[in-house]
């Protein structure tokens, strides 16, 4: 029986599809990249959510706990680490790790601005930085779309004054996706963000097209449907063709499926455990499905 645990086997670097690509010192790890449209920076395709598992308040034994995972993703070359206002002491508990594990020098932080207002957004981002203890985030976005127009100014002014990197919008659970193609086909961003997995899979009508049409990067949430997947699957045995794209376990069938499309620079699953995040991880390494091999992954998943 296969689950979540499953014991990691050593993966060797072979061949990716041809969308990807790999930075010198992804090479040298043998990482799966992906470029950031605007820029072409490679970006390591498995990042790190934060909602829940990080929001574990003033407890010191957690938050240890925390910064062991995240010592975890940089030492598997992580790159990604997306949080917001929203998940509650997250975003604290984040900067307790990065500054135990020496705010390592592939950190790209992502966080958002969640509020009504602008001005409350401006000191939003401010205390974000200070609670990450970052001097700037590499990408802000707008969480779910919350008072969009008035963020999206001052996100605007942030990146011309060299204060943000990136910016962009994020949804989930699949909401508002019209709401969503509307500003990606009007406003000027770098990054959306969005639900896609295995079974969760609208988005491959609309949003990752025009995503690929307009030049955006695609960060994937919600990989795992909180955990779902694994209480679906994880006690079935892994396909046959599981073996032909390295995968170990279930996590990273899933992760694969999902950075295999072309559209998609990475996803971003959370964990709170150090053996899960090595599973995780897993999925930067070995070959991945190409197009035909997806659609009978689809299939045989919702078979199962």
């Amino acid at each position: 029986m296969t689950t979540r645990r499953a014991v990691l086997g050593g993966l060797a670097a072979l061949p990716f599809a041809s969308s990807l690509v790999r930075s010198p010192a992804a090479r040298a790890n043998g990482i799966a990249t992906r470029p950031i449209p605007a820029s072409g920076e490679p970006l390591p395709v498995i990042g790190m959510g934060t909602w829940i598992t990080f929001n574990v308040g003033s407890d010191q034994g957690l938050r240890d706990a925390r910064s062991e995972v995240l010592q975890a993703f940089f030492d598997a070359g992580g790159g990604m680490i997306d949080s917001s206002p929203m998940y509650g002491s997250a975003e604290a508990v984040i900067g307790h790790g990065l500054e135990r594990t020496g705010q390592p020098s592939g950190l790209f932080s992502a966080t958002k601005v969640w509020t009504w207002g602008q001005s409350d957004g401006v000191e939003q981002m401010a205390e974000s930085r200070r609670l990450w203890g970052v001097e700037r985030f590499d990408l802000l976005q707008i969480h779910n779309l919350l008072a969009w127009e008035d963020h999206l100014e001052t996100l605007r002014a942030m990146k011309a004054e060299g204060r943000v990197r990136y910016i962009g919008i994020t949804t989930s659970h699949g909401r508002r996706h019209g709401d969503f193609e509307a500003i990606m086909r009007a406003e000027d961003i770098d990054f959306v963000q969005f639900t896609y997995n295995v079974v969760d899979r609208e988005a491959e009508q609309r949003l990752l097209p025009l995503s690929a049409e307009r030049g955006l990067a695609v960060i994937v949430n919600r990989p795992f449907r909180r955990g779902a997947l694994f209480d679906r699957y994880a006690a079935k045995p892994l396909p046959g063709w599981a073996a032909e794209i390295d995968c170990a376990n279930w996590a990273q069938v899933f992760l694969k499926f999902i950075v295999s499309h072309p559209a998609v620079t990475c996803a971003i699953p959370a964990t709170s455990r150090v053996d899960h995040m090595a599973e995780n991880m897993g999925a930067l390494h070995g070959r991945l499905p190409d197009a035909a091999l997806r659609t009978r992954m689809a299939a045989d998943i919702e078979a199962l």
